[in-house]
Parts: C-alpha cells; sequence; structure tokens
C-alpha cells in the first residue's frame, strides 16, 4: 500500500490590529501573532520605540500565510489628516443676532394681567 503524501500548507493567521500601537508594541505584536513588519516611511523602523502607527496594511483580521509582511506607516499620508483642526475662521464674541430673542418676545410684566 502506497501512501499518498498531501503537501504541507502553510497555516494562516489573522493579522493583528497595529494601528495605534507605539512601534516597539507593534513588533511585538507582529512577532507573537506569526507575521512581519516593514515601515517604508521609516528605515531605523527596528530602532524606533514611541512612534504611533497611523495606517496598516493589510487590514486588521485579515488572513494572511505566516510570515506575510505586514506594512504600517507612522506618518499620515497628503490628505490623510494628520491632526489639527482644520481652517479656522475668526470669531466674534458674543452671540450671533438673532437668537432666542428673535424668536421670542421680550417677557413683560407677568402679573400685568392680575393689576
Amino acid at each position: 500500500m502506497t501512501s499518498v503524501r498531501i503537501p504541507r500548507k502553510t497555516p494562516e493567521v489573522r493579522v493583528p490590529r497595529l494601528v495605534g500601537l507605539m512601534a516597539v508594541d507593534a513588533r511585538e505584536t507582529a512577532e507573537a501573532r506569526g507575521v512581519r513588519l516593514a515601515a517604508p516611511d521609516r528605515p531605523d523602523f527596528h530602532l524606533a520605540v514611541v512612534d504611533y502607527v497611523v495606517r496598516q496594511y493589510p487590514l486588521p483580521g485579515s488572513e494572511v500565510p505566516r510570515g506575510a509582511v505586514v506594512t504600517v506607516w507612522f506618518d499620515f499620508g497628503e490628505g490623510e489628516g494628520g491632526g489639527g483642526a482644520g481652517v479656522r475662521e475668526p470669531r466674534r464674541g458674543g452671540s450671533p443676532p438673532g437668537g432666542l430673542y428673535r424668536e421670542l418676545d421680550e417677557p413683560g410684566d407677568p402679573f400685568a394681567v392680575l393689576r
């Protein structure tokens, strides 16, 4: 009797969520989950410690072969955010004209009917 040899398939692993983690924690998490990291915006990635991951590919939860590379970025790309509150307009002091005074009549004497 001959045995049929089935090729061994590399087990799949799920990509962990790395966004929001510091570089050192992202490396440890990736290693524990069986994936490798690459950071195109940081050639010194192996030395980075407190920089935070802002983006990753493949997305968290994706199934990839064990040992696959997950790309992470530490800086936002053009138009992706990166802080700030957007365009700021000059503000005038006080409330804008109208508001409650415009919608409600000025209160008169509440006891005018009783007098």
